[in-house]
């Protein structure tokens, strides 16, 4: 029976009830808002509801990152409990934490010689960090040893594909991702920017589109071109989305029409509070296994 324990960030963005039944323990980021501190704690403290409604009147949240002594406490609980650990970690091109896991691990390592503690970078974010946690958790149901989902999991990194647009650019501006140039220019002009994750693990616009139908349908595009066997791709599909859920119902109707061999039904995620402090509402992600980033 495997002993070792697969935890990720909370910055994966699939639901509480998710992780507690595949048994994948989170470690949380934070987020201060109207001089409140909160977790990011998949809507327990603050309803993704308000969290959202407070950003489109105005509130604009800041971030904390999980510190190393918060990532020395989160391993050893189950180091403990005399359990190996896995962690894969939010993107480092988006983040330090995955530092901050690596900097705990090698302290833990001198206090628990007898123990395993790996932490994989996993260079994506959002549910589309959680598509590659939920595989990960499948093989290690199967009975796959740590040192074997570890290795499937940094061969495999790369090959989890994040496509997404935004009908408000106002948050993106904020954080320096886009220009308040082409912000300003994009509004005026109804413009939804596709953007992707590159292989370093950063956000990158990729296309400027007008219409957020045309961004819809250029997603699904994309996907014809990047997912394993393309249209005849038989994996998971996960999506995620910012207080817009009519809009990702939309693209997830055209996703199951364009590859009727999808494995189950598209699931649809809130973008969770850290994550949904830098893009605002108005966000609609789409994720899937195909051939490896290479840009």
């Amino acid at each position: 029976m495997n002993k070792f324990v697969l935890t990720c960030c909370s910055t994966a963005d699939m639901t509480k009830e998710y992780f507690e039944k595949r048994q994948i323990p989170c470690v949380c980021y934070h987020f201060t808002m109207d001089g409140a501190a909160y977790l990011d704690d998949f809507g327990q403290s603050i309803s993704f509801e308000e969290f959202y409604s407070r950003m489109a009147k105005g509130s604009m949240p800041t971030t904390s990152q999980v510190n190393v002594s918060e990532f020395v406490e989160f391993f050893e609980t189950f180091l403990k409990e005399g359990k190996d650990v896995l962690h894969i970690s939010f993107s480092s091109g988006l983040s330090g934490t995955y530092n901050s896991a690596c900097i705990a691990r090698n302290q833990l390592a001198e206090q628990y010689p007898e123990r395993t503690i790996e932490v994989v970078d996993s260079l994506a974010a959002s549910t589309g960090y959680g598509l590659l946690v939920d595989e990960a958790a499948d093989r290690r149901d199967r009975g796959d040893s740590l040192e074997e989902v570890k290795e499937w999991v940094e061969e495999n990194k790369l090959r989890i594909h994040h496509w997404f647009f935004s009908t408000d650019l106002t948050s993106f501006k904020r954080g320096g991702r886009i220009s308040p140039t082409a912000a300003m220019l994009g509004t005026v002009l109804n413009i939804c920017p596709l953007m992707n994750v590159d292989k370093e693990g950063h956000l990158v616009p990729r296309q400027k589109i007008r219409t957020k139908k045309k961004a819809m349908q250029e997603a699904v595009h994309m996907m014809e071109l990047y997912a394993e066997n393309g249209t005849a791709y038989s994996g998971k599909c996960y999506m995620c989305c910012s207080a817009c859920y009519e809009d990702a119902k939309a693209l997830a109707a055209l996703v199951e029409e364009r590859f009727p061999a999808l494995k189950g039904k598209i699931m649809i995620n809130s973008i969770g509070t850290v994550i949904g402090s830098h893009t605002g509402p108005g966000t609609v992600a789409l994720f899937f296994m195909g051939s490896k980033r290479t840009d």
